[in-house]
Formats: C-alpha cells, structure tokens, sequence
C-alpha cells in the first residue's frame, strides 16, 4: 500500500468515525442519565438527512434554513418520543424502556419509508464537490464538514456538561439520580434535555452525512448499531471516550476494506461493527455482571 493510499482510507475511516461519533454521543447523553439504551438513536440521523433534502432539493428552501429546520424536527422528534412513549412508562423496568425505543425506532422507519419511498437520495452539498489534494490522497470538501462538526461538537458537549448548571445537573443526575433529586434536580427534566440532546446530534449528523453518503428511509438501522459499538467503547459514560471509539472503528472499518484479500472484503465491511461488539461484550461481561448486582 503507498502512502496516498495509506492516506486516502485514513481520511476516510477519519471522516466515517466522525458520523458514527456524533451518533455515539447522543447514545452515551441518554443512557449517563436514564440508563437507557435508546435504538432510535439512528433515526434522528436519517431524519436529519431526509429532510434536509425534502427541504433543500425538493421544496427549493436554501440550505441553511434547510438545515436547520431539518435539525429543529429531528430534535422535536426526539422531544416527543420521551414526552408520549418513555416518560409514561414511568414504572416500566430498563428493559422495557428500551423496548419501547425499539418500536420508536420502528415506526419512525415505517413512517420514513411512506413519507420518502425507499430510494436513497442526496441533498446538496455544502461548499462545492471538487476534491482537496492532501499527500496524494483528495479529500471531499464535505468529509471536511463531517469532521470539523464532530470537532466542534465534541467541544460544545464537553462545556456544556463541565461549565454550565444544567449541564452540570445533567452530569450529577447521571451520577446518583436519587442524591440529585433531594437538591433540587428533576430526573425527568434531566431525561428530557438527555433525549432532545441527543436527537439534534442525531439530526446534525443526518444532514452534515447526507450529501457525502446518500440517505435512504432505513439508513439509521445500521448507523445506531455502528454508533451504539462506538458508544460501547467509551463505555457509555465520557463523550470524550466515545468521540475516540467511533473513530476507532471508522478507521478499522476504512482499512478492511484497505485489505480487500481472502475473506476481508468489502462486501463484508459492516461485520466489522458486530465483531467489534462481540468482543466488547467479552471483554466486560464479567465487569457488566458486577455492575449489575452491586447497582
């Protein structure tokens, strides 16, 4: 492999883990302050795509507004699934909370696939389509967007939850729910910026994804899980460590199908996700059990 090769699926497995950790983070949000595991977490993401084309390419709306309003929806979205599916479910055990994340996600998908058909489409991209040279590789200008928006992201998340009360709240609440309550922080509250959180990180990385990737009504199934194994990397409790893990498995990702030889093809690219999972539950699982009998 030269150099420019090296190069080239560097960047891209760069500028893949920067979507799977922008979705993480909205996965680590939710679950550091419910306990949630929330599978519609890739829905917000596809959302976030199909609508910026609807509005950009569709109703002709320029993009920023398009943008926007796309973002605005998709975190409304994520605002109404906890109002009206999981704040009443207020006796349900964790894992039926995650099973009604499960429907959520199902049936924003069904909804998806009325609305948009299931041909996979593409909004406008951002800055212009032509290639940036880079040590022989060419680099998107929207892989650029992708990237410096996790980078952005990740900062804003991080001084939010660190110089902020509310993200301060968030951060206590996620720490001891109970100790948090007698101070005076509402759990519920918490949970619902938890979830409109992680919805417009969703929706952001829908539309910033979009225009490099195409989207189509059930591109969030695949994304959650690749954001889910991210999030599983960091351990679902620093953003930091999740940003680290999506990139990670970007990379990884980017560089079997570098190796394209024997049974390492690119056919095969997104067993990648699953078997970095399996080795994660591996690893924990005698950690996880602990966890569970001493929480």
């Amino acid at each position: 492999m030269s150099t420019a090769q090296f190069v080239q699926y560097l960047i891209s497995g760069v500028t893949q883990g920067s979507i799977y950790a922008l979705i993480g983070l909205g996965f680590t949000m939710i679950f550091a302050v419910t306990r949630i595991i929330n599978f519609a977490q890739g829905e917000f993401v596809m959302l976030g795509g199909m609508l910026s084309f609807t509005l950009a390419s569709s109703a002709g709306l320029p993009l920023v507004p398009a943008v926007i309003i796309s973002i605005i929806v998709a975190t409304a979205v994520g605002a109404a699934m906890y109002l009206f599916a999981i704040r009443p479910a207020k006796n349900a055990s964790v894992v039926s909370l995650i099973i009604i994340t499960i429907g959520a996600a199902i049936f924003i998908r069904g909804l998806a696939g009325v609305l948009w058909g299931v041909s996979a489409v593409r909004p406008p991209v951002f800055t212009g389509s032509n290639s940036i040279s880079f040590l022989g590789a060419y680099i998107a200008p929207q892989a650029l967007w992708i990237i410096g928006t996790t980078v952005v992201m990740t900062i804003m998340v991080h001084l939010f939850l660190s110089y902020t009360m509310v993200g301060k709240a968030l951060k206590a609440c996620a720490i001891n729910p109970v100790a948090s309550s007698l101070v005076g922080v509402n759990p519920k509250t918490m949970a619902l910026i938890a979830f409109v959180m992680a919805a417009a990180l969703g929706g952001i990385g829908g539309v910033v994804m979009a225009p490099l990737t195409l989207t189509v009504y059930d591109a969030g199934i695949m994304l959650g899980l690749k954001g889910f194994v991210a999030a599983a990397i960091g351990g679902f409790k620093s953003p930091l460590a999740t940003v680290f893990g999506g990139l990670l498995l970007g990379i990884i990702e980017s560089f079997v199908v570098a190796a394209n030889w024997g049974p390492f093809t690119s056919a095969y690219k997104d067993v990648v996700a699953l078997v970095v999972l399996m080795l994660i539950l591996l690893v924990r699982s005698g950690k996880l059990a602990e966890e569970e009998r001493t929480g």
